[in-house]
């Protein structure tokens, strides 16, 4: 009874369907690097740096972005396996289906939906936060109840209505949907323009930055815990932090689910997962110490982190090509995350498992248009309605999870599939993978609280797989 809800994919069937795809190979090794650094560099580094500084790790944030980092590392060498072996866009979907059976690829596309589409609408909001601080500076106020979310926090942590939406955050969605619509060879070549110029803003920042870091501001690095409050500086904070700021390494992620539409898969994809993450992990490191070392960290808790920093320093010109490289970088990884959830769907339709219009191709567009604008307008209602807090937690704990899975994934097919090809090996396997779970393990139980609260999200799934999905399972049918 159990085993008919365990039935793996075949990888062949898997390597077959990559080969036969509907979809437009155009992607070279340089496109997938700038897809993941377009993907990477955006909330993380904008907006929930200063968040989780000021209110788990201080200056020691640099901690936490090495302790998250190197977990990372062990995840992105067991992606970058997989990848080469299953080069579809379905991702980490895929990957569970071809090792651990239909049920639990479905919890991981269940879960890839927190990764992907919840973190789309993170982005938003940080988008929002700099849109609305730039035009503030040409004397254009937007009305705070069109800039607010519909949900907030009170100050016992429970959600209460706010009556406000944040539109600017639906219609920034809404932008790289339509953008999306028009094919993702197109996408691309603005996603490099944009990643450029958000890279050299950053590079910028790091440069004129350091001449105006104040070392008090670093002392002392690892603030003493607040008694009372959980998770508040100290070593459980940079805990409490690394596991934050996860969020920002979703984006190495993003270059597997472009996997079928890349020109050499086995070759370019395992390129662009590694050489993506290593760039944008020392990017991160130096912009923490440059932004905690201009403004205390207290002041950091603002959807727009960088730009007070900027503003602190009193250098109009810098501010402003700042928060116009924010808007530009945020707009990307935006774009980037959309485009990763609608591949994954993509490949769960064309499996049966979703309804069969996500798995439609334009005729003339070459995109699933019909998966992208519903889940556009989704993210964008999510994002309009949910604060930053509650959809920064979503993300970290689903990549968790998922990451988890894949290092699990990749042990399981060393063990049943030894002599399948592998054009990249992870690396000192299995120790390699081992160690991914464990420290994934270890993030996850400093988001455990949020993780209780998920329940009804895995029970919605739960419900679709057995009311909808496995009756129109192609594996199961054939």
């Amino acid at each position: 009874m159990v085993s008919k809800y365990m039935i793996k994919k075949p990888v062949e069937q898997i390597q077959q369907e990559s080969e036969k795809g509907e979809l437009k190979r155009s992607l070279s090794a340089a496109n997938l690097v700038s897809l993941g650094v377009g993907c990477i560099i955006g909330a993380g580094i904008f907006v929930m740096t200063g968040q989780a500084a000021a209110q788990h790790a201080g200056p020691a944030i640099i901690i936490s972005f090495i302790f998250a980092g190197i977990c990372c590392a062990f995840a992105a060498l067991c992606y970058a396996e997989l990848a080469s072996m299953l080069p579809v866009s379905g991702s980490a979907y895929s990957y569970a289906y071809a090792s651990l059976g239909e049920v639990f690829a479905w919890i991981m596309g269940w879960l890839l939906l927190l990764e992907y589409g919840v973190a789309a609408a993170t982005v938003a909001v940080g988008w929002s936060g700099y849109v609305v601080s730039f035009l503030k500076g040409f004397g254009i106020v937007i009305p705070e109840m069109l800039t607010q979310p519909s949900i907030r926090l009170d100050d016992a942590g429970n959600m209460v209505s706010s009556g406000g939406f944040n539109l600017p955050a639906f219609l920034g969605i809404g932008m790289v949907t339509s953008l999306l619509v028009v094919g993702v060879k197109e996408s691309a070549a603005v996603n490099n323009v944009i990643v450029f110029i958000k890279v050299a803003v950053i590079m910028l920042f790091i440069g004129v930055g350091a001449f105006y870091v104040n070392t008090d501001y670093w002392h002392p690095f690892i603030p003493d815990p607040i008694p009372g409050a959980d998770d508040k500086y100290g070593w459980d904070g940079i805990l409490r932090a690394a596991g934050i700021i996860f969020f920002a390494y979703v984006g190495f992620e993003a270059v597997s689910t472009a996997a079928q539409e890349a020109k050499n898969p086995k070759r370019d994809v395992p390129i662009g997962i590694i050489g993506s993450l290593t760039i944008c992990t020392i990017l991160y490191m130096a912009v923490a110490l440059v932004l905690t070392g201009i403004v205390p960290f207290q002041t950091l808790n603002v959807p727009d982190p960088i730009a007070v920093a900027v503003d602190a320093i009193n250098l109009p010109w810098l501010a402003f090509i700042v928060k116009i490289g924010a808007i530009a970088g945020l707009s990307s990884v935006m774009m980037v995350l959309l485009y990763g959830q609608t591949r994954i769907f993509y490949t769960m339709s064309k499996d049966g498992l979703m309804p069969p219009a996500f798995g439609k191709v334009h005729p003339k567009f070459q995109t699933p248009v019909v998966n992208t604008v519903t889940v556009g307008v989704i993210i964008g209602l999510v994002a309009g309605a949910t604060p930053i807090s509650i959809l920064g937690d979503l993300v970290s704990l689903g990549t968790l999870t998922a990451f988890a899975i894949i290092c699990f994934s990749v042990l399981y097919l060393r063990r049943t599939s030894p002599n399948l090809a592998r054009p990249f090996r992870t690396p000192w396997s299995p120790v390699t993978p081992i160690l991914g779970i464990l420290c994934c393990g270890y993030l996850m139980w400093g988001l455990r609280g949020i993780f209780f609260a998920l329940k009804w999200y895995f029970l919605i799934g739960i419900l679709i797989y057995f009311g909808y999905s496995q009756f129109h399972s192609k594996l199961r049918k054939a």
